[in-house]
């Protein structure tokens, strides 16, 4: 199967650029450019793309307006959205996730990295990486952004509704950790830590696991550690 991407950023330049390292992959192919938000959701729904790589700071509908959209259309179910960033840092990046996005990636990324995001994206993974996970997503979900005034109580309540395996593979989840480390760590196989991922994504209403990692920290039931 053929990854179908669409690229969104207002730089033309950076866009030819991805669209030569797309496609000279044999398993994916770009099949539109958008120089905005309003055009990216537009492209999404034409070209049936899979996977979009999203600049979140854009002119008129900018990248978070674009992913709420996307992600709120039942019909785009399957279309993943990786957020460009032009700094690893950046405060959006927790608005993208809770928007629902599957992750992000740094414009200054390698080119292996971005081919690798796409792959991920498409398998229905979440693009967060460890170091993003404990450094980032710790920081602005915990302290830069107003979260203990925006904890949704419902989220909190809808936890009850996990089992104690399913609470732990969370928290593991949440910390940045893969299923084969999750496994390892509760010493069970990585197949049953995929199986709890699931159920706990089905209980919850999130897409994938960047949502859970969301919801871990919005309901309260992890809390980072202050460095």
């Amino acid at each position: 199967m053929t990854i179908r991407v669409l690229l969104a950023d207002d730089q033309a330049l950076l866009r030819s650029a991805f669209r030569v390292l797309v496609d000279s992959e044999s398993d994916m192919e770009v099949v539109g450019e958008a120089s905005d938000g309003a055009e990216a959701v537009r492209l999404v729904r034409q070209e049936r793309a899979d996977v979009v790589l999203m600049d979140i700071r854009m002119p008129g509908t900018d990248g978070l307006a674009a992913t709420r959209l996307i992600t709120a259309d039942p019909g785009l179910a399957h279309v993943r959205v990786v957020m460009l960033t032009t700094f690893e840092v950046d405060e959006y990046v927790v608005q993208s996730l809770r928007a629902g996005a599957s992750g992000f990636l740094g414009k200054g990324a390698e080119p292996e990295e971005l081919l690798n995001a796409i792959r991920i994206a498409a398998g229905g993974e979440a693009l967060l990486s460890p170091a993003a996970t404990k450094g980032l997503i710790a920081k602005f979900l915990a302290q830069g952004d107003g979260l203990d005034d925006e904890r949704d109580p419902a989220r909190a309540e809808r936890l009850d509704a996990l089992t104690g395996r399913e609470r732990e593979v969370l928290v593991q989840v949440a910390g940045g950790h893969s299923n084969d480390e999750i496994a390892e760590r509760l010493e069970v196989s990585p197949l049953t830590v995929k199986t709890h991922v699931n159920r706990a994504m089905a209980k919850l209403g999130a897409r994938d696991r960047a949502q859970l990692v969301v919801i871990a920290y919005e309901s309260g039931l992890v809390r980072p550690r202050v460095e």
